[in-house]
């Protein structure tokens, strides 16, 4: 029998080197690894949105205004808003026809949760189309780090976990943009910023920034000046129709009321409008913040100048809510800076390159405690408060499709299945026959103020409505 011997290595000669480690499976697929940070991301923004409507956390604005607005498109109607007015026609506020997309998952599942499940489901994907781009740019770790800055960015992780904003729509069109400018495809920038103009009527002036950059990037070729020439053309002119036209013809004072946010309600002057971009000094910090998630790097790129737009009418604006770093204005601009730190990769060195998406990668870690999407890990934002259990006996209280003045928060838990108005508005006929108040909630002073929901309480207790509850700041009225 022979036998089968190994051969014997020398007792001082050197090991053969060991392979170097190759990235995983998902890494080196960049399909695979985008469309799963989406999914990831997708799975962590509906835990911590659907949880903080269960803890009561969402209000009337903005979730319950946008219900009634899906909730009317689903029956055919128009989105009438009674927590923004009585017969308050939405398309008077803004224009976002493209949200009556979401009423036939609306008829199916007639919630508030359906909501905040499609803007999770909405979101996530801009992740795909920037990590496969810098996949391609810069390889597997680049895009790993490029997919989690984006998901998981400070912008789009606070939108996605508070109620529900109609730039849902935006994120993801925004980012397939972008990144098809930043591949030099005129056609598909255009052709995936064009639905903009149905989101809202300020995305009208980034839809004409995309042109513009269009027909810069063609340049030489006339031919293809063109195009770009023309899509700016047609964000200007579309911006000016919704905000000229359209808004006045839907709002009930025929006007669009944000023009005093711009002008303070005056004229300003070109010099005071200049302080104002810079002054207060909050808003450096978004400033900041904007090109630090784009590595700074991502400044040398002409797609940031994307974000100019929506930061002019933010930084123009008299409201303070739009100058920093909290709501959901934001989101807009993640993809944007992303997509500009992508197309700035293939300009520098690798040296350059990794410090770049250090320093992004390093945003997101000191941002993300800051914002709702750690709560998936704490255990106290997954619990069941006495609080919680004795507001929902409360509202249980209410049949279905009564009338109801709310306040804030207690609002958005109500509005899939009761006509609901805010508690401060004056009532329209013989008044709503329940009335429900959580004077401890720190929004109940915003959108109305704490003396005028004082004042209609006393009020309906003037008119003769009875209290049913009255314990720990939670208050319930019938009408007699």
């Amino acid at each position: 029998m022979q036998a089968v011997l190994s051969p014997i290595r020398p007792p001082h000669s050197p090991r053969p080197p060991r392979p170097l480690p190759r990235p995983l499976t998902a890494l080196r697929r960049p399909a695979v690894l985008a469309w799963g940070l989406a999914a990831g991301f997708a799975a962590l923004y509906i835990c911590v949105a659907v949880n903080r409507h269960r803890r009561g956390l969402t209000k009337a604005y903005d979730l319950g205004i946008f219900e009634q607005a899906v909730r009317a498109y689903a029956h055919g109607q128009a989105p009438i808003v009674p927590i923004k007015g009585p017969g308050y026609h939405l398309l008077g506020d803004h224009f976002h026809p493209l949200i009556a997309a979401l009423a036939p998952a609306y008829r199916v599942f007639p919630s508030p949760v359906t909501l905040v499940v499609a803007q999770a489901l909405l979101m996530a994907p801009a992740v795909v189309p920037l990590t496969r781009w810098a996949h391609e740019v810069a390889g597997p770790r680049a895009a790993l780090v490029v997919g989690c800055a984006t998901g998981a960015s400070w912008g789009i992780v606070r939108a996605a976990s508070d109620d529900f904003h109609e730039i849902a729509f935006a994120v993801p069109l925004l980012a397939f943009a972008a990144t098809a400018l930043g591949r030099r495809r005129p056609l598909a920038a255009a052709l995936w910023s064009l639905p903009l103009l149905l989101v809202k009527e300020d995305l009208g002036l980034t839809v004409a920034a995309v042109g513009a950059l269009i027909a810069w990037q063609a340049r030489e070729d006339r031919r293809s000046l063109l195009p770009g020439l023309a899509l700016a053309a047609v964000g200007l002119a579309a911006t000016a129709i919704t905000v000229l036209v359209v808004l006045p013809l839907f709002n009930p004072t025929g006007g669009f009321d944000y023009w005093q946010q711009v002008d303070g309600g005056g004229r300003p002057s070109v010099w005071s409008l200049a302080l104002r971009l810079v002054w207060p000094p909050i808003k450096w910090l978004l400033l900041f913040l904007l090109a630090a998630t784009a590595g700074f790097l991502g400044l040398r790129s002409p797609l940031f100048l994307l974000c100019a737009p929506t930061l002019a009418w933010r930084l123009l604006s008299t409201n303070s809510n739009y100058w920093g770093v909290s709501y959901h204005y934001s989101a807009v601009l993640m993809p944007l800076v992303l997509a500009a730190l992508v197309d700035s990769l293939r300009r520098v060195d690798v040296g350059r390159a990794r410090r770049a998406l250090a320093v992004s990668a390093l945003v997101t870690a000191v941002t993300l405690p800051l914002y709702p999407l750690h709560e998936v890990v704490m255990p106290e934002a997954w619990r069941t408060s006495p609080r919680l259990t004795e507001t929902r006996a409360m509202l249980r209280l209410i049949p279905d499709d009564a009338t109801v003045a709310a306040s804030n928060r207690l609002a958005a838990q109500l509005t899939s299945r009761a006509d609901v108005t805010l508690v401060c508005r004056e009532p329209v006929g013989p008044g709503p026959e329940w009335v429900a108040v959580d004077l401890r909630d720190p929004s109940v002073n915003s959108p109305c103020a704490t003396a005028a929901t004082a004042h209609m309480l006393e009020r309906y207790q003037q008119d003769g409505y009875r209290r049913l509850i009255d314990q720990d700041g939670l208050l319930l009225l019938k009408r007699p």
